[in-house]
């Protein structure tokens, strides 16, 4: 008797269509909101050579080429993720900087935030995976590229 490896054609209505972009879209602006904060504060308020001492104290390598890489990536990051230019790019460079926020600062105090653990990050993180898996959707200027 042979079986079929075949699966079920997948359905998706207009509606549904919408639905994830507009979702996508939600996640996009939120999580750019988040990330510019984090790069204005980098950049304006603790300075880049404050974030440096910080990440030289927390054992980062190259620190001042890490703080100015990471404060770049949120600012910019953040702001390109609210235009949803560049998605998949953007968010694989957040989830690449959240996991070492939790390697090098977070992962040794646990999980809750609290305590300044990692559920934070590592939903940032995983924001960040996702984005570049999906790309920005239906309401993002790179889909007004692809066309």
């Amino acid at each position: 008797m042979a079986t079929s490896t075949t699966s079920a054609p997948v359905v998706t209505s207009a509606r549904g269509a919408a639905g994830t972009a507009a979702g996508l879209l939600v996640l996009r602006v939120v999580t750019g909101v988040i990330m510019i904060v984090h790069g204005w504060q980098k950049f304006f308020v603790d300075g880049i050579d404050g974030v440096s001492a910080f990440f030289a104290a927390m054992g980062i390598p190259a620190a001042g080429f890490g703080a100015a890489a990471v404060a770049t990536i949120e600012l910019a990051g953040g702001l390109l993720l609210i235009a949803g230019l560049g998605t998949r790019v953007v968010g694989a460079l957040f989830a690449a900087a959240m996991i070492g926020a939790i390697v090098f600062v977070h992962g040794a105090n646990g999980f809750l935030a609290t305590g300044g653990g990692y559920e934070f990050v590592l939903l940032l993180a995983g924001v960040g995976v996702t984005l570049a898996l999906t790309g920005g959707g239906r309401y993002a200027v790179d889909a007004l590229i692809k066309r």
